[in-house]
Protein backbone atom coordinates (compact mmCIF):
# COMPACT_ATOMS: atom_id res chain seq x y z
CA UNK A 1 0.00 0.00 0.00
CA UNK A 2 3.43 2.13 0.12
CA UNK A 3 2.98 2.85 -3.73
CA UNK A 4 -0.66 3.75 -3.12
CA UNK A 5 0.42 6.50 -0.45
CA UNK A 6 3.37 7.81 -2.65
CA UNK A 7 0.73 7.84 -5.86
CA UNK A 8 -1.64 9.68 -3.61
CA UNK A 9 0.92 12.32 -2.64
CA UNK A 10 2.28 12.76 -5.52
CA UNK A 11 -0.96 13.52 -7.33
CA UNK A 12 -2.01 16.36 -4.02
CA UNK A 13 1.24 18.23 -5.26
CA UNK A 14 0.15 17.91 -9.07
CA UNK A 15 -3.95 19.41 -8.25
CA UNK A 16 -2.65 22.11 -6.07
CA UNK A 17 0.15 23.08 -8.73
CA UNK A 18 -2.80 23.34 -11.32
CA UNK A 19 -4.94 25.34 -8.88
CA UNK A 20 -2.26 27.65 -8.71
CA UNK A 21 -1.29 28.05 -11.99
CA UNK A 22 -4.47 28.64 -13.08
CA UNK A 23 -4.59 31.36 -10.56
CA UNK A 24 -1.34 32.90 -12.00
CA UNK A 25 -2.88 33.00 -15.61
CA UNK A 26 -5.80 34.57 -14.59
CA UNK A 27 -6.14 36.05 -11.57
CA UNK A 28 -9.81 36.75 -11.74
CA UNK A 29 -10.46 33.11 -11.78
CA UNK A 30 -10.41 33.52 -7.61
CA UNK A 31 -13.98 34.63 -8.38
CA UNK A 32 -15.03 32.42 -10.68
CA UNK A 33 -17.09 29.51 -9.10
CA UNK A 34 -19.29 26.59 -10.61
CA UNK A 35 -21.57 23.13 -9.19
CA UNK A 36 -19.51 20.36 -9.32
CA UNK A 37 -20.43 17.42 -11.26
CA UNK A 38 -18.68 15.05 -9.10
CA UNK A 39 -19.60 16.17 -5.84
CA UNK A 40 -21.92 18.38 -6.90
CA UNK A 41 -20.85 21.52 -4.31
CA UNK A 42 -20.07 25.28 -5.58
CA UNK A 43 -16.44 25.20 -5.97
CA UNK A 44 -13.54 27.43 -7.73
CA UNK A 45 -13.00 27.07 -11.30
CA UNK A 46 -9.17 27.41 -10.04
CA UNK A 47 -7.79 23.74 -10.78
CA UNK A 48 -10.32 21.96 -12.35
CA UNK A 49 -10.67 20.06 -15.28
CA UNK A 50 -13.17 19.07 -17.92
CA UNK A 51 -13.53 15.48 -18.57
CA UNK A 52 -15.81 14.63 -21.46
CA UNK A 53 -19.27 16.29 -20.57
CA UNK A 54 -18.14 16.60 -16.83
CA UNK A 55 -16.39 19.22 -15.14
CA UNK A 56 -14.61 18.15 -11.88
CA UNK A 57 -13.76 20.39 -9.31
CA UNK A 58 -10.06 20.38 -7.92
CA UNK A 59 -10.86 17.94 -5.31
CA UNK A 60 -12.55 15.32 -7.24
CA UNK A 61 -9.97 15.61 -9.95
CA UNK A 62 -7.55 14.59 -7.55
CA UNK A 63 -10.16 11.66 -6.60
CA UNK A 64 -10.32 11.10 -10.07
CA UNK A 65 -6.94 10.83 -11.03
CA UNK A 66 -5.61 8.73 -7.90
CA UNK A 67 -8.24 6.31 -8.92
CA UNK A 68 -7.24 6.12 -12.56
CA UNK A 69 -3.74 5.46 -11.15
CA UNK A 70 -4.92 2.40 -8.55
CA UNK A 71 -7.38 1.19 -11.58
CA UNK A 72 -9.85 1.79 -9.33
CA UNK A 73 -12.15 3.32 -12.20
CA UNK A 74 -11.89 2.69 -15.77
CA UNK A 75 -13.49 6.25 -16.80
CA UNK A 76 -14.99 9.34 -15.48
CA UNK A 77 -18.50 7.90 -15.46
CA UNK A 78 -17.91 5.19 -13.25
CA UNK A 79 -16.46 7.94 -10.86
CA UNK A 80 -19.36 10.23 -11.43
CA UNK A 81 -21.70 6.88 -10.55
CA UNK A 82 -19.98 6.20 -7.46
CA UNK A 83 -20.59 9.89 -6.06
CA UNK A 84 -24.22 9.96 -6.64
CA UNK A 85 -25.21 9.81 -3.36
CA UNK A 86 -22.77 12.44 -2.33
CA UNK A 87 -23.66 14.53 -5.00
CA UNK A 88 -27.69 13.87 -3.75
CA UNK A 89 -26.60 14.56 -0.38
CA UNK A 90 -25.42 18.38 -0.81
CA UNK A 91 -27.83 18.99 -3.16
CA UNK A 92 -30.57 18.32 -0.24
CA UNK A 93 -28.00 20.43 1.81
CA UNK A 94 -28.08 23.23 -0.09
CA UNK A 95 -32.00 23.16 -0.60
CA UNK A 96 -32.36 23.02 3.51
CA UNK A 97 -30.18 25.83 3.80
CA UNK A 98 -32.40 28.14 1.29
CA UNK A 99 -35.39 26.65 2.64
CA UNK A 100 -34.12 28.19 6.42
CA UNK A 101 -33.10 31.34 4.96
CA UNK A 102 -36.26 32.05 3.07
CA UNK A 103 -38.82 31.40 5.94
CA UNK A 104 -36.48 33.50 8.23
Amino acid sequence: MEDGKKIIEDMQAVVAQMAADDIEENPDIVNEYFDCSACGQNKPMAGSIQYSKYRLCNDCVLLAEVGFKLKKFQNIQELIDAMEDKRLENICDFLKKDSNAQNN
